[in-house]
């Protein structure tokens, strides 16, 4: 195809795919489909659940502080307060599934180059409220006693439902 006949295509289809995503969206991009392909290669071994934790442990390990201190702390909470959940990679980030599906996920502010990170649940966790209205996420920055309690109650709740 010529570079006029691809121009003019591109034109007509919008942007093109690498104007389309951000350098952070496309590395995210990339990395669920390394964890996909990852995920295939193991769903046959029984040590899946070991190699899925050893990823996660890895990410955390590779993050910068303070980002590194809420994730390890996070990933306490998880196992303690929602042992049924399991550790996976998520985009490049830590994750925690129930039956192969995310509930819950932890995305690092330095990693997509924000003022700060996030513990965010997916429509999995079924937080829904009476009222109409709920939050599916929450910005960190540090992790307090009461931040914990908080993330407690919603993983209870998260997994309970």
């Amino acid at each position: 195809m010529s570079a006029a006949s691809k121009a003019s295509k591109e034109s007509r289809q919008g942007k093109s795919s690498e104007e389309s995503f951000s350098e952070v969206e496309r590395a995210a991009i990339k990395d669920r489909a390394a964890e996909l392909k990852a995920e295939a290669r193991r769903s046959k071994s029984a040590n899946k659940a070991a190699a899925d934790e050893r990823d996660v442990l890895a990410k955390i390990a590779e993050m910068a502080q303070p980002d590194r201190a809420v994730a390890e702390r996070l990933h306490a909470i998880v196992a303690e307060t929602a042992p049924e959940l399991t550790p996976k990679l998520w985009y490049g980030q830590p994750a925690y599934a129930r039956g192969g599906k995310v509930v819950c996920f932890f995305r690092s502010g330095q990693v997509d180059k924000e003022r700060y990170s996030s513990f965010g649940f997916t429509a999995e966790a079924k937080l829904d409220e009476d009222h109409g209205m709920w939050a599916t996420s929450f910005a960190l920055t540090e992790l307090s006693e009461k931040g914990e309690a908080a993330v407690k109650k919603l993983l209870n709740k998260a997994v309970r439902s």
